[in-house]
């Protein structure tokens, strides 16, 4: 009977103490913290955190909004336009009589005013084509309404198309503006596409870019020298200069010596990245009208964070797009910002200091 009681005792003492263990072993789980499970877990098991994913703020890349070309009166004094500073691209060419037009280029922004408005040259919609953009204006010269059509552009023309509207508190002709609104809404109306997936141009970095190393006293590229100060003419009546902010670290535009501002804001007008190249350019009748040779492969530079940078800016055909690279054929990258492209008569002189 002994014996008996005493293997029923073991047994029972063996159920208590593998009892214990158990609540021990789970007591001792629920005192670990987070930390310590992950020194428990194998490294080859941990879950690595996801570094969120960067992306640029001048235009939502993540968008297919089909992009807006304006063309825009530059004959209009230094503090009259509107709507400039929400373009995320600009040009500036030379036209008839020694003077410039501008086009602004929008996306992903809903610009309440841009204008004044202005009549077509045919050499912008090389530029507007690059970007697939529906193309805006008021009016043209004969040989943009040429070409418009033989382009196939989907444009809405002021002459035709009521997208637009007059500020009789201004003097004609200077008195057309729009807003992106409008525009978009009668592209619908007209049946053009509002979408588009081939509207990038630009490579932008969302890591800041300097063409100077400071601290091992180089250039990114050769070439490289400050630019403070860039200066250029597109004739004798029209010069161009822009100021390097060093705490906004923005060019600071300048027309015929004052400043370019909003004319809502007052706020002068600044850029990010500039871009200026050289292309040759003609007279084409006795009323003064230009022609550039956008095709092909001009100098120019890339100046951006108080550097400017040689580079090449190859076009292949009218409607393709420009590619800007440096001397030594690596694509240029853009800093996340606005950038304004001056195309300027190619024996023009540009000064940077």
């Amino acid at each position: 009977m002994k014996k008996r009681k005493k293997k029923k005792m073991s047994k029972v003492v063996k159920i208590i103490i593998m009892l214990l263990l158990v609540i021990l072993i789970i007591l001792l789980a629920l005192a670990l913290t987070n930390d310590d499970l992950e020194d428990v877990v194998p490294k080859k098991h941990k879950k690595e955190k996801e570094e969120p994913i960067r992306k640029i703020n001048i235009v939502n890349e993540d968008s297919d909004k089909r992009p807006i070309a304006v063309m825009i009166d530059n004959n209009v004094g230094n503090n009259n336009h509107y709507g400039l500073s929400d373009a995320y691209i600009t040009y500036e060419c030379i036209v008839e009589g020694g003077l410039t037009r501008i086009m602004a280029v929008y996306k992903d922004k809903d610009v309440e005013k841009i204008g004044p408005i202005r009549s077509s040259r045919h050499y912008f919609l090389d530029y507007a084509l690059e970007e697939d953009s529906i193309y805006a204006h008021y009016g043209w010269s004969p040989f943009a309404q040429n070409d418009i059509k033989a382009l196939g552009v989907n444009n809405i023309n002021g002459l035709t198309d009521n997208a637009y509207y007059r500020d009789r508190t201004k003097r004609s002709p200077h008195n057309v503006f729009t807003s992106t609104e409008r525009l978009y809404n009668y592209a619908k109306e007209k049946g053009y596409k509002t979408s588009s997936d081939n509207w990038h141009l630009l490579n932008y970095s969302v890591d800041e870019i300097n063409l100077y190393n400071n601290e091992t006293n180089t250039g990114k590229v050769d070439g490289v020298l400050p630019a403070n100060k860039v200066d250029f003419n597109f004739s004798r009546s029209q010069s161009r200069t822009y100021n390097y902010n060093t705490d906004t670290k923005m060019y600071e535009r300048m027309m015929n010596g004052v400043n370019h501002t909003d004319a809502e804001t007052g706020n002068t007008l600044s850029y990010k990245n500039l871009i200026i190249i050289k292309v040759p350019n003609r007279t084409l009748d006795d009323y003064g009208r230009q022609d550039l040779t956008t095709v092909g492969t001009h100098d120019g530079y890339f100046i951006t964070n108080g550097y400017a940078a040689p580079i090449s800016a190859q076009k292949l055909s009218r409607k393709g797009k420009t590619k800007y690279t440096y001397k030594n054929g690596e694509e240029v990258k853009f800093n996340d910002g606005n950038t304004f492209i001056e195309v300027i008569p190619v024996n023009n002189n540009i000064e940077i200091e």
